[in-house]
């Protein structure tokens, strides 16, 4: 088709100049202006569509700073656009512009509809990647919505919770709730959803502080999924970064989306509960350079993506699937370096701050937006300009320190105010509790904060999220249930999702009835909970893991919207016991400083004749010694924790006291006597947290006791 500057009812569009800023739709009562980044386009029309799905193109005139601008007048909110944009079809050059391809808005506060798969998405001919496509794409995409950002906060204002009091939860929007029954029905699997009772009261109620939201940015699925009846669950597959993803609404797509997800963030912050959103800014739902033509790749394709110039063969034939450079593992890479990418992302940033009151950001595969021509860089321009944006630097920044490639393996790295995902953490711990260590060192560095990766240049023991357990991977029931992986359903002969699980199964490949197994199952999973959420750190809980989901041992469910993936809330087969463990750490940690301390733990007292900050205790009661940090063989290790006083001043500059604390940890399967020292501080205490039947929580203790830890478990003792 060929854009003309004609309405569908042959009358002359009326355009007037606008301006271009802001980026995207901007209503107003007179006129909505438009404006979109396309440095190297010859011409541009923006298309709005009524009721019936009629066409009207309206050229795009004027052009500043390679930005197509105009106004339009007596636009409503919830009307449907798009831009189609013309120029140069020269893919090798990164020039990959067709008129046919019906463009969302990149800056799109809403998007309605969705993609679906048909040849005409593409923008070159199939099997002939040379070839332009003229077919008209706009019957098979979504497409954008004007939106009157309108919306009373009734005073809300950030939460700005100190890392050392944070407790996240990430969980997915759709999976939460899906299978709820104290959601009404209309509601499940949606931001509405979220914000009802029924799963506020149960956050508040485990004790979790922040919500971490798996993607809500507008995503598509690949085709190939789509092809195959399936959809990216997930949502790693954004194409709209402004836009609160469609799907996920119960209200409508045509702007209703905006309302729900603002009235959602609001009913979080009056319970006390922060909003962290995972984003994906490292690349599109436009995949590899053979990908569909949904947006950024007929604005500026050249601009947007790392690109590799092709190298022709002998025959002199390019191969046009090879000018992309990627190292995210989904066929293209956002290039972060460039200007107009980078007032993208960092506009998109503080937009879901500034209009959307969200509390920070969790960055998927971080290293790859730090690139600068292909090499990873910590001074590089996304990092040091979130650093001194006024409102970035003020929000929770969590980087994911890796990306697909193996240079871009990062963990202890990212700058401040950043905090990092530390898989070390996970690894370890996930050793230890399998008996898979080689005595307790790292354990008690990473029980301690992590200092190896985070003490040396200034920052905190809260640079580090512990995890251990994520979206991706084994859920924490599975992870204690199956060695390997099973991911048949996925649809790739089991041959997606990482084979370094570092799980065991007990005896027993998946579910069993064996009541010795399934015992032992659920002390593990409450070992692995109880010391994530006591460590020096920022935890992270899965959501659902606090009772027992699971996934039938499918370790990478990106693909699995169906009963796999959702939390299961009937308490018929769930790990209540875990969650009551779960629940009583959180308590614990909630209530006593001593137990998430600001400042690194130095080995020595805090005022003179006083116990140490930190000591670690053999089973024999005596303090590990070099030779004991060095048994391979030891399984137990003793954490005793001092609030007598505390290190760190209270907000006034007053000294805090808190109780002491006993912590210990045996993965071994034997059951190993453990001496409590006498001292001159701690003579009495009780047992406040327990997976060790022997020793119930309210127990009574006191100092030069001798008490029979079990195989596998966890006993934690607070000072009368």
């Amino acid at each position: 088709m060929t854009p003309g500057m004609w309405t569908h009812s042959g009358q002359r569009a009326a355009v007037w100049p606008g301006r271009n800023y802001p980026l995207g739709s901007t209503w107003s009562p007179e006129s909505t202006n438009f404006a979109v980044h396309a440095p190297n386009a010859t011409g541009a029309w923006v298309c709005l569509f009524d009721e019936d799905g009629a066409e009207q193109m309206h050229p795009l005139t004027e052009q500043a700073l390679g930005i197509w601008h105009g106004a339009i007048p007596g636009i409503a909110p919830g009307t449907q656009y798009g831009y189609r944009v013309d120029g140069p079809w020269d893919p090798e050059q990164g020039c990959r512009f067709n008129p046919a391809k019906l463009l969302l808005d990149p800056c799109a506060r809403a998007i309605s509809g969705s993609v679906t798969p048909d040849p005409a998405i593409f923008g070159y001919v199939l099997g002939s990647p040379e070839k332009r496509n003229d077919t008209d794409s706009a019957p098979y995409v979504g497409r954008s919505v004007v939106v009157d950002e309108t919306f009373d906060w009734q005073g809300d204002a950030p939460l700005r919770r100190r890392w050392r009091d944070t407790v996240i939860y990430e969980m997915h929007v759709k999976g939460m709730t899906q299978l709820h029954d104290r959601v009404p029905e209309e509601l499940r699997g949606t931001y509405a959803g979220l914000a009802t009772p029924a799963v506020v009261d149960y956050l508040c109620d485990l004790g979790v502080t922040a919500v971490e939201l798996l993607p809500i940015h507008q995503f598509a699925s690949e085709t190939t999924l789509m092809e195959d009846g399936r959809a990216n669950y997930w949502g790693y597959n954004s194409i709209g970064f402004f836009a609160p993803h469609n799907g996920y609404s119960a209200s409508g797509d045509r702007g209703q989306q905006v309302t729900e997800f603002k009235q959602m963030v609001k009913a979080f912050h009056e319970a006390g509960l922060e909003v962290i959103l995972d984003v994906v800014y490292n690349h599109t739902a436009e995949g590899g350079a053979l990908g569909p033509t949904l947006s950024f790749r007929g604005l500026d394709d050249r601009g947007f993506y790392n690109r590799v110039r092709p190298v022709p063969d002998a025959s002199g034939e390019v191969a046009y699937d090879d000018t992309y450079w990627d190292v995210t593992g989904c066929g293209n890479t956002v290039d972060a370096a460039n200007p107009h990418a980078l007032r993208l992302i960092l506009d998109s940033l503080r937009y879901w701050v500034t209009e959307m009151h969200v509390d920070g950001f969790r960055f998927d595969l971080a290293s790859a937006l730090t690139r600068v021509r292909h090499e990873v860089d910590m001074d590089c321009h996304l990092v040091t300009a979130i650093g001194q944006d006024p409102i970035l630097r003020h929000v929770k920044l969590i980087a994911e320190p890796w990306d697909a490639s193996m240079d871009g393996y990062r963990v202890g790295e990212f700058p401040p105010p950043w905090v990092e995902w530390n898989d070390q953490y996970r690894d370890t711990i996930r050793d230890f509790w399998r008996g898979h260590t080689t005595g307790v060192r790292t354990v008690a560095t990473r029980l301690a904060g992590s200092s190896d990766l985070y003490a040396d240049d200034g920052r905190s023991p809260y640079s580090t999220v512990n995890f251990v357990t994520a979206h991706d991977g084994f859920t924490l029931r599975d992870l204690v249930s199956y060695d390997h992986k099973h991911n048949e359903a996925n649809g790739e002969d089991n041959n997606d999702g990482t084979d370094n699980n570092r799980s065991w199964n007990h005896g027993v490949e998946g579910e069993t009835d064996d009541p010795a197994i399934v015992a032992l199952r659920h002390r593990q999973a409450a070992n692995l909970m109880a010391t994530l959420c006591l460590s020096n750190g920022v935890p992270m809980l899965t959501a659902g893991d606090e009772r027992g989901r699971t996934q039938g041992g499918n370790n990478n469910a990106y693909s699995q919207d169906n009963p796999t993936s959702w939390i299961d809330w009937r308490p018929d087969d769930a790990w209540l016991d875990v969650y009551e463990i779960t629940k009583t750490a959180l308590r614990m940690r909630r209530e006593h400083p001593a137990l998430r301390q600001r400042h690194w733990f130095e080995g020595r007292p805090t005022i003179k004749g006083g116990p140490k900050d930190l000591a670690w205790l053999h089973p024999t009661g005596r303090e590990m010694t070099a030779v004991d940090w060095h048994d391979d063989g030891l399984a137990v290790v003793g954490m005793f924790v001092s609030g007598a006083p505390l290190r760190s001043p209270g907000p006034r500059g007053e000294q805090q006291v808190d109780k002491c604390f006993m912590i210990w940890l045996n993965s071994s399967p034997d059951p190993v006597p453990v001496s409590l020292p006498e001292n001159e501080w701690v003579q009495s205490g009780e047992v406040v947290l327990s997976t060790d039947t022997g020793h119930p929580q309210g127990s009574e203790v006191k100092a030069g006791d001798v008490l029979e830890l079990q195989g596998r478990s966890v006993l934690v003792l607070r000072q009368h």
